[in-house]
């Protein structure tokens, strides 16, 4: 073999093992999104599991607040019959707003607000939304790190021959809606 033949296998050598290094890059890239996606699942999961305890604990001091109680639990259905990131993150969403009127409503019952078993669900759901907002933080951190690799080059090269995509961040859809304060009425 010659020695002009053997720098260009060289040179071929060095482009596959760095293109298998970028590509192995983009999967754990991708892989660490995913994961921080299912962080998100596990804390919207335990909080729609919190619900039916949290509905229990108000509906005996919330006799006419049914409007309340039945927008979370659809808000709660929804989010447990969602099946892709995106209808998970809607449904989050809706869940949290519903939430939020919830315990805006519980402001207006003073035995309600002073019942420990009120207090120690509303502790715990404190508790995962502050999880939840860092596994949001995660996510996104991760999103972004994926979509720089996918963006740069040389690794956009690698990312468009193997099908990488640039991907969603997880954002709130309405942000006037959370704005607002909940409305609170008496029928």
């Amino acid at each position: 073999m010659e020695t002009r033949d053997i720098i260009i296998l060289g040179i071929v050598g060095f482009f596959i093992v760095y293109t298998i290094y970028l590509y192995n890059k983009l999967i754990t890239l991708r892989n660490n999104r995913d994961n921080s996606f299912a962080d998100i699942d596990v804390q919207l999961q335990q909080r729609a599991d919190l619900i039916p305890q949290l509905i229990e604990t108000v509906k005996g001091y919330m006799n006419h607040e049914k409007d309340v109680l039945e927008n979370v639990t659809k808000a709660r259905t929804s989010f447990l019959n969602s099946n892709t990131v995106d209808e998970k993150v809607d449904s989050g969403n809706q869940l949290e707003g519903a939430l939020k009127s919830l315990f805006a409503v519980s402001e207006n019952y003073p035995d309600l607000k002073a019942s420990q078993n009120f207090q120690q669900l509303q502790s715990e759901m404190s508790d995962i939304e502050n999880k939840l907002a860092a596994a949001r933080r995660y996510f996104n951190s991760s999103t972004k790190e994926l979509n720089t690799y996918v963006e740069m080059f040389p690794s956009n090269m690698v990312a468009k021959m193997f099908g990488f995509n640039q991907k969603e961040y997880f954002e709130v859809e309405d942000r006037e809606q959370l704005q607002q304060p909940p409305e609170v009425s008496f029928k």
